[in-house]
């Protein structure tokens, strides 16, 4: 029996995410795909290998077996790929550079420019999504550059500095706020409509822990997953929110929006670089790490 390596290659990322619809975030494919092309495999394959629960799924022993196995396939799959990567040089071949969201929008573009400069004859490719898929995709080999905005938690990644960023909190020109001639009172924010990105994002993360540190939790919240639409809905006088600095020149500027200093609250966060202990850094990548330390 040959086995129809796409098929388990949507196994192998529906084990690793615990869920359908996770392993079609990460596969950017849709969940019902996901589900057909997983149990097209069970039937390949002759049985069961997944469980199937309320919140999530597990591998029965044949799927723990049949995902030990193919992980290694992939693997050496992956392995090939970088060294040949690797004899290329930096005169050819390709570098995939993931990022969370605010960092892809608003910081990574002038080191893409550059590194395009520098070494013309290397296809880039961007990706961006939150923190928590940008991990899982480094850990899947799906890129070589994976640069977050929020803590990330697995013992199988190192978290390197690469920058800090501080979060504004941003609101209407017509909100009250707006109008304060001294840094507001943080307690305050419990009373409005705070505006949060979608759970995994790096931002949503940050701007919890902190509030949380001084005993904010606004009663009312609205969860959009965009920090480009979270300002035209601040703009739009809906809510409040917090975001990076990076992203929210521009509409400062336009003075569509209004940043508002805090009493005694100052919101401020490491930008990580993630990386496989121990994993092959193929030139191009090592080459873009030290433009990132460079600061250009």
């Amino acid at each position: 029996m040959s086995l129809n390596l796409h098929l388990l290659r949507l196994f192998v990322t529906v084990v690793r995410t615990g869920s359908f619809s996770r392993a079609a975030e990460v596969l950017r494919i849709s969940q019902p795909a996901i589900s057909k092309g997983v149990r097209d495999f069970e039937l390949q394959v002759g049985c069961r290998l997944l469980n199937r629960f309320p919140k999530g799924v597990k591998p029965t022993p044949e799927g723990e077996a049949l995902a030990r196995h193919a992980e290694a396939l992939f693997a050496v799959e992956r392995s090939a790929e970088e060294e040949l990567n690797a004899l290329r040089g930096l005169n050819s071949g390709w570098l995939r550079v993931g990022a969370s969201t605010t960092i892809a929008t608003y910081m990574i573009a002038p080191f893409l420019g550059e590194f395009h400069r520098r070494h013309p004859g290397i296809d880039l490719q961007l990706v961006s999504a939150n923190t928590r898929d940008i991990a899982g995709m480094i850990l899947n080999h799906q890129i070589e550059i994976a640069l977050v905005e929020g803590p990330v938690e697995d013992q199988a990644l190192i978290a390197e500095p690469w920058q800090t960023d501080r979060l504004n909190l941003i609101v209407s020109p017509g909100h009250r706020f707006a109008a304060a001639a001294e840094p507001i009172d943080p307690g305050m924010l419990a009373e409005e409509i705070l505006i949060v990105r979608e759970p995994g994002s790096g931002t949503r993360e940050v701007v919890a822990q902190a509030l949380a540190a001084q005993g904010i939790a606004p009663v009312r919240t609205l969860e959009i997953g965009s920090t480009e639409a979270i300002k035209q809905v601040v703009a739009a006088g809906l809510g409040v929110s917090i975001v990076s600095s990076a992203a929210v020149a521009d509409q400062l500027q336009l003075v569509r929006i209004r940043a508002v200093p805090m009493r005694d609250l100052h919101i401020e966060r490491t930008l990580w670089q993630l990386k496989i202990p121990g994993r092959f850094e193929v030139p191009a990548a090592r080459a873009f790490e030290q433009l990132l330390k460079s600061g250009m």
